[in-house]
């Protein structure tokens, strides 16, 4: 159990709000803090004593406010642990992203810790952003709140943010989406046609595969390695296949972790126009940089050919249910079409939080980006340490290790595993089997969860090997 200090709690509290009784104040400030997530579900707050000094207030007003928090049911008392602070009904099991492995995670009340998912918690602050949402919603109140390409102001702030990223977009070709699969998908039926080719590199994200897979295509795949996309080798594909699109991933694959520089994008892109091909570019992990914010332009500015699919999961919270497609002019039409086959359109008020998140300039928080990066570190130093023979890459952004194996053994090491469960290498493939001597590693679960599985992998691995 963590416990938070006096003098961090005044820090996090800020001043007294003189417009409201102190008690109110302190009792509404704290709800706020633990549904928000910055003082975490089972903390420890500070001994009514020891608030006294640090915040300036009555005992009185400690006592009230905490109080008001265990009624509400965001504390609760505990003989010998003091006021300790929790969510309302505790915090909710599974809400992790799916793989086809044929469930979906953990059960509910389950104690398995599930690395199929490379997804990070919603940032502090969610809430809040919901709350503001909420006071804008009356203005749509009015309508019947069908908006199948979403909002005009979500459209603009997504075309304002690819323009400020130096390609620039207007909202006309802008669609929202509920994630990015849906957009992939898409994609998908607006420019393939049932049994035509559409080349992947494998390995590859496995769900935007199956979303294209679903309407008839037939997937090929091209070898990416830990060095990045083999060009001359993908052009060839291209024309030796007769593919008419490409899933592209140059923004720290997925799961490779590798980052495409200009000259490789603008490479991708001609050859793709030669090809007659069009490419569909997976863009949800761009945000999710490390170490240096990268200096490259979107692929999309490579060619008018080029359909561009993003999402708020990773960058924003994957409960936002968000992502949106920047189609050329040339296909929006088609684009929209397919889009409204799929649904009607999007709740207006997870339109509207990720419209504010937008305009405000908040991406991944950088609170989250360092928490990524201490686990990316910490999880290299615990396979240097105790899996040496292991090969992982480093990425400069994403959300996980692509881990080479000294041996075929990935299949057997995630059957192996009862208390963690691991998505084997032959999940990315492009045809469902290989990859035997890969596995992936995500680290943006919390690290309280990493330092539970790393040990159960390290000795699973033991044992297969």
């Amino acid at each position: 159990m963590g416990r938070i200090t006096a003098s961090a709690l005044a820090a996090m509290l800020g001043e007294v709000d003189p417009r409201q009784p102190a008690y109110r104040w302190l009792f509404t400030t704290l709800r706020s803090l633990i549904a928000n997530g910055r003082i975490l579900h089972g903390t420890a707050l500070p001994s009514e004593r020891d608030a006294v000094a640090a915040l300036n207030l009555s005992r009185t007003t400690i006592s009230r406010a905490y109080t008001q928090l265990r009624e509400a049911g965001y504390a609760v008392s505990r003989q010998g642990s003091g006021t300790i602070a929790q969510i309302p009904g505790g915090p909710m099991t599974g809400g992790a992203e799916p793989l086809p492995l044929g469930g979906f995670g953990p059960v509910r009340g389950s104690t398995v810790i599930d690395l199929t998912c490379a997804a990070p918690n919603a940032p502090a602050g969610m809430m809040d952003q919901y709350a503001q949402a909420v006071a804008e919603l009356p203005a749509y109140a009015g309508t019947m709140g069908y908006y199948p390409l979403g909002i005009e102001a979500l459209r603009q702030a997504l075309a304002d943010y690819y323009t400020q990223r130096g390609l620039p977009t207007g909202a006309d070709q802008i669609i929202v989406t509920t994630g990015a699969l849906p957009g992939v998908a898409a994609a998908g039926r607006a420019v393939l046609g049932r049994g035509q080719v559409v080349l992947a590199e494998t390995p590859t994200y496995p769900n935007s595969l199956l979303a294209l897979k679903a309407h008839g295509a037939r997937a090929v795949g091209v070898p990416i390695d830990s060095r990045g996309s083999n060009i001359s080798q993908m052009a060839q594909m291209l024309h030796s296949t007769g593919a008419k699109a490409m899933l592209c991933l140059p923004d720290f694959h997925n799961p490779v972790g590798t980052l495409l520089d200009d000259a490789g994008r603008k490479a991708w892109a001609q050859e793709l126009d030669k090809a007659g091909a069009v490419g569909i570019v997976d863009e949800t992990c761009v945000d999710l940089w490390l170490d240096a914010r990268p200096q490259v332009l979107p692929m999309a500015a490579y060619s008018k050919n080029l359909i561009t699919v993003g999402s708020a999961s990773k960058s924003h919270w994957g409960g936002l249910r968000l992502g949106w497609i920047r189609t050329p002019r040339h296909l929006a039409g088609a684009m929209a079409r397919a889009r409204m086959s799929m649904d009607l359109g999007v709740p207006v008020l997870e339109q509207l939080v990720l419209k504010n998140l937008l305009n405000s300039g908040a991406a991944l928080s950088d609170e989250t980006r360092a928490q990524l990066r201490g686990n990316r570190d910490w999880m290299l130093g615990q396979l240097a340490e105790y899996l040496p023979d292991w090969a992982p890459n480093r990425p400069a952004g994403g959300l996980s290790l692509w881990c080479h194996l000294p041996a075929p053994r990935s299949t057997a090491l995630a059957a192996r595993l009862k208390s963690v469960l691991l998505a084997p290498g032959s999940t990315f493939a492009v045809d469902g089997h290989g990859l035997e001597h890969y596995v992936r590693l995500p680290y943006a679960q919390d690290r309280a969860e990493l330092e539970k599985a790393m040990p159960a992998i390290i000795q699973a691995w033991k044992q297969v090997a």
